[in-house]
């Protein structure tokens, strides 16, 4: 009862304050205030107290878990809070620093976004967030394994049903073909599109782009995640802790909306992220919120010219030294 009437005048509040907001948006504002709000119940427990009591559980999807469950708990984990986590198939690797860990759902349901007791949720008008920590998983994952003679470069790509409807932001094959050529003589190009049978899924369909069979005819030189991952020289749990460990060791990516951007952004270097459509657009994610997650440099592409054009500008091409030509 008090939780409705809360969130009642958090809605009345935030049409009086942001009349000019598009309707479509303006229940975000008044989400973010009501993420507030539920903090104010811990301050004794999270400032004053500071024992282990902290349960947090999240369902929800990949990005939001990386954005805002995972950075909360890992703030609680540093304050001294943190007793348990709860997630999601194949997240032990990301919640490493956790006192138990469960991996209880077996599948990500945008029902499970709603999680208020997280600091944000989904977007906001405000990242400056407190009880928010930077997650070190370059720094934990880093390797002698997946290393190079010359730098790497992953190419993450997605191909799934997006607003119930067709793929938007993806790299299309003949993008790929331009960016391969343009990069392959300075960077060890990974490309990495996970099937379905690999990650935790949730509401989105994922098609085939029929790209993996034309990379290993068009360009051998290109290594496979998936091909890398049958090898699994680091000995990965899953195909997650696979990730982690062959993106800690890059500075160089080119990514997609969704997860496959986020997860990119965590590992610091520059990360070009390729979005056409989006509530992100309107409140400047990529822009205020994914270059928390490592400092890295995140450039918001929204076209595949755009990528091509941020591509040229950012992924630095420097001398071959004679042992890498």
């Amino acid at each position: 009862m008090l939780r409705k009437l809360i969130v009642k005048i958090l809605g009345l509040y935030t049409k009086i304050r942001h009349y000019n907001v598009p309707a479509n948006y303006r229940y975000f504002f008044r989400d973010t205030y009501l993420c507030q709000v539920i903090q104010w119940k811990y301050l004794i427990s999270d400032y004053v107290i500071k024992k282990p009591y902290k349960k947090i559980s999240f369902s929800g999807e990949f990005t939001p878990d990386l954005a805002f469950a995972l950075p909360f708990a890992y703030w609680h984990f540093k304050n001294g809070t943190l007793l348990q986590t709860e997630g999601a198939k194949y997240t032990s690797e990301l919640y490493f620093f956790s006192p138990e860990h469960l991996e209880t759902f077996d599948s990500r349901t945008t029902p499970g976004n709603y999680n208020f007791e997280t600091p944000r949720i989904l977007y906001s008008q405000n990242y400056n967030m407190r009880k928010w920590a930077q997650v070190p998983l370059k720094e934990v994952y880093g390797n002698d394994i997946y290393r190079y003679n010359k730098p790497i470069l992953i190419i993450a790509n997605r191909y799934n049903m997006e607003w119930d409807g067709p793929p938007i932001s993806f790299l299309s094959i003949a993008l790929l073909d331009e960016l391969i050529n343009s990069y392959k003589a300075e960077y060890q190009i990974i490309y990495n599109r996970p099937r379905p049978e690999n990650i935790t899924n949730d509401n989105s369909d994922i098609y085939d782009l029929n790209e993996y069979d034309w990379i290993e005819q068009q360009h051998p030189e290109v290594l496979l995640m998936e091909n890398m991952f049958k090898q699994n020289l680091g000995k990965a749990r899953n195909f997650n802790h696979f990730q982690l460990m062959v993106y800690a060791n890059a500075e160089h990516f080119i990514s997609t909306h969704g997860g496959t951007g986020a997860l990119a952004s965590y590992f610091g270097g520059v990360n070009i992220l390729l979005s056409k459509k989006g509530p992100e657009h309107y409140f400047g994610c990529f822009t205020k919120l994914y270059p928390k997650f490592s400092n890295a440099a995140v450039y918001h592409a929204k076209s595949d010219q755009d990528v091509l054009e941020l591509a040229a500008t950012h992924l630095k091409r420097k001398p071959l030294s004679p042992n890498q030509a």
